[in-house]
């Protein structure tokens, strides 16, 4: 009767370290997936910053900057530029 119960034991240790395991590496994972969805959107914003600041830049050099998306193009150009001109 007492190893009947010693085996039992040891069973439920087993699967409770096999559990706890599996809890480990799903909150793991889950840890790993939230840091590169953030480097992902600290790299997006990094981006989105750059094309900004380029088309600002050109934009106030006083010519057009054309933007295209799918079949539409719009041209931008700065106020003070066309202040200038009046």
């Amino acid at each position: 009767m007492k190893i009947k119960s010693t085996i039992v034991i040891v069973i439920l240790i087993v699967l409770l370290a096999i559990a706890l395991g599996y809890i480990g590496y799903v909150e793991y994972a889950k840890i790993n997936t939230q840091k590169q969805l953030s480097v992902y959107q600290q790299g997006a914003q990094a981006g989105y910053e750059q094309a900004i600041i380029q088309v600002m830049q050109q934009a106030s050099t006083c010519q057009q900057v054309p933007l295209h998306y799918n079949n539409n193009t719009v041209n931008l150009i700065a106020v003070e530029c066309l202040q200038q001109n009046q």
